[in-house]
C-alpha cells in the first residue's frame, strides 16, 4: 500500500470514529454537538492541507527520480513559496546542476580519450575480463589486420602475428622489448583501468623500427665515414710511395712484394668503398614496374651458378602483374644477395632446390638448404654481422636499407619445416 493510501485510510478512520463518538455522546446537547461539528471539518480541512504539504514533496521527489532514471538532468522545479518545499526545491535544483555539470565533464572527457586513442601512432588494443578483444583502434587494426567493428568476441590468441605469443605471456603492468626477425623491435605493455570496481585490461604496441635504425645507422655511418677517411688518406699516400720506390729497385722478390703491397692496398680501398656505399645509398628512383619482370631478371642472372652448382630452380609468376613503384637497380641488387644466400646456403646438400614465387602483394624466395639456426636468428639485419667466415655483414645491411627505403616490409626465418623464407611485402 503506498503512502498516500495510508495517510487518508488513517485520517478516514480516525474522523469516522471523532463523528461517531461525538453523535453518541453529545447528541441530545445541540450546542455542543454542532461546535463538535465545526471542530470536525476543521480538522478534515486541516488533514487535506496537511496531505498536501506531505504529498506535493513526494511528487517532486518522484517526478525528479524519473528524470535521473531517465538520465535527463535539464529538469528543474521552481519555488512554490513554502519554505520545506522551497529548500527541498534548491537542494534538488543543485543536485541536478552538478550532476548535470559532471556528465558533461565525463562525457568531454571521453570524448577527448577516444580522439585521442584513435590518433595514437600506438596500438591500443581493450580486452574483456576474459582476455577477449573488444575494441581495437586504427593502428592496431592496421597492424594485427583486425575487423573495425566486432560483433562476436574475438579471442586474442587467434590473431595471426608473431608478437602474439609475447602479449598472451605478459602480466599486468609489465613491459617488454621484443625483437622479431631480428629487424622488427616493439614495445609492448599491458596495464588495466577499473571498469565498474574490476580491473579490465589493455595492450599498448609502440613500433620502435623506425627511431632504432635511424640511431643505429647514424652511428655506423659516423663510424664508418671516419674509417672511410682516414683508410683512403692512408692507402693513397702509401701506394705513391711505393711506386716510386718500384723504380729504385730491380731485384725481383722486392718487386714482387711491392706488387702484393700495392693489391694489399688496392683491396682494403675497395672493402672500405663498399661499407661507404651504404652510407651513401642514394633514396629509390622509382618507376612503375612488373615485380615478375624485376625478378625474372635476377633469376637469369644467378641461373648459370645455380646450374653449375647442382642447384634446381622452381620459379613462378604472377599472370597479369600489377605495376608497382620501384627502383629497378636497387631492386635487383636485394634479389641476387638474396638468391645468392639461398645459393650458399645450399651447398653441401644431396636435393637442393630454391623457389621463387612473384604474386601481386609479394616476392618470396625459400631454399630447402642450411637452416638458421635460432641463435643467430635476431641478429641476421644487424650492421656487420655474418656468420660465414669471410663475410663482411654488408650484404643483408644493404638488402634492409634498399626495402626500408622503399617502405616494403620483409622477413627472413627458418620454418618448422626446416626451409628458410626470403619474405618482401610490397603491398
Amino acid at each position: 500500500m503506498s503512502l498516500k493510501a495510508k495517510y487518508i485510510l488513517f485520517v478516514t478512520l480516525i474522523h469516522a470514529v471523532i463523528i461517531f463518538l461525538t453523535f453518541r455522546l453529545l447528541n441530545e446537547n445541540k450546542l455542543y454537538f454542532i461546535l463538535s461539528e465545526i471542530l470536525v471539518l476543521a480538522s478534515i480541512v486541516i488533514a487535506i492541507q496537511l496531505y498536501q504539504d506531505f504529498i506535493q514533496p513526494l511528487k517532486f521527489l518522484l517526478m525528479g527520480a524519473e528524470a535521473i532514471k531517465d538520465q535527463d538532468f535539464a529538469v528543474k522545479f521552481k519555488p512554490v513559496g513554502k519554505y520545506e518545499m522551497d529548500e527541498l526545491i534548491a537542494v534538488y535544483n543543485a543536485m541536478i546542476d552538478q550532476l548535470r555539470n559532471e556528465r558533461l565533464q565525463v562525457m568531454e572527457q571521453h570524448f577527448f580519450l577516444e580522439k585521442l586513442i584513435q590518433a595514437s601512432p600506438i596500438a591500443i588494443m581493450i580486452l574483456d575480463f576474459d582476455g577477449n578483444i573488444t575494441k581495437a583502434n586504427p593502428k592496431a587494426q592496421e597492424l594485427f589486420t583486425l575487423p573495425e567493428y566486432f560483433t562476436t568476441i574475438f579471442p586474442l590468441s587467434q590473431i595471426q602475428h608473431p608478437i602474439i605469443p609475447h602479449l598472451l605471456l605478459l602480466a599486468n603492468k609489465e613491459a617488454q622489448t621484443v625483437q622479431l626477425n631480428g629487424l622488427a623491435t616493439y614495445k609492448i605493455q599491458r596495464s588495466f583501468f577499473m571498469d565498474r570496481g574490476f580491473a579490465r585490461p589493455f595492450l599498448l604496441i609502440e613500433e620502435l623500427t623506425t627511431e632504432i635504425l635511424a640511431t643505429e645507422k647514424k652511428a655506423y655511418g659516423k663510424v664508418i665515414r671516419m674509417m672511410a677517411h682516414e683508410v683512403n688518406n692512408s692507402i693513397g699516400a702509401v701506394n705513391s710511395i711505393l711506386d716510386v720506390t718500384k723504380k729504385y729497385i730491380e731485384e725481383p722478390d722486392l718487386q714482387n712484394a711491392l706488387n702484393v703491397a700495392t693489391e694489399r692496398n688496392d683491396r682494403l680501398n675497395l672493402f672500405m668503398r663498399r661499407f661507404a656505399d651504404i652510407v651513401r645509398l642514394p633514396l629509390p628512383n622509382k618507376e612503375l614496374k612488373s615485380m615478375s619482370a624485376i625478378v625474372n631478371n635476377a633469376v637469369a642472372l644467378m641461373r648459370l651458378q645455380m646450374e653449375q652448382k647442382g642447384i634446381s630452380l622452381q620459379a613462378t609468376y604472377q599472370e597479369n602483374p600489377k605495376q608497382v613503384a620501384v627502383d629497378v637497380g636497387q631492386m635487383e641488387q636485394v634479389l641476387v644477395n638474396v638468391l645468392k644466400n639461398a645459393i650458399e646456403a645450399c651447398e653441401g646438400n644431396t636435393a637442393k632446390t630454391i623457389k621463387v614465387s612473384v604474386s601481386n602483394t609479394q616476392i618470396l624466395i625459400s631454399n630447402n638448404g642450411k637452416p638458421i639456426p635460432k641463435t643467430i636468428e635476431q641478429q641476421l639485419f644487424t650492421p656487420f654481422f655474418s656468420d660465414k667466415p669471410e663475410g663482411q655483414g654488408i650484404g643483408l645491411m644493404l638488402c634492409r636499407e634498399i626495402l626500408n627505403n622503399h617502405g616494403f616490409t620483409f622477413s627472413l626465418q627458418t620454418n618448422e619445416e626446416n626451409i628458410t623464407e626470403f619474405t618482401i611485402h610490397f603491398v
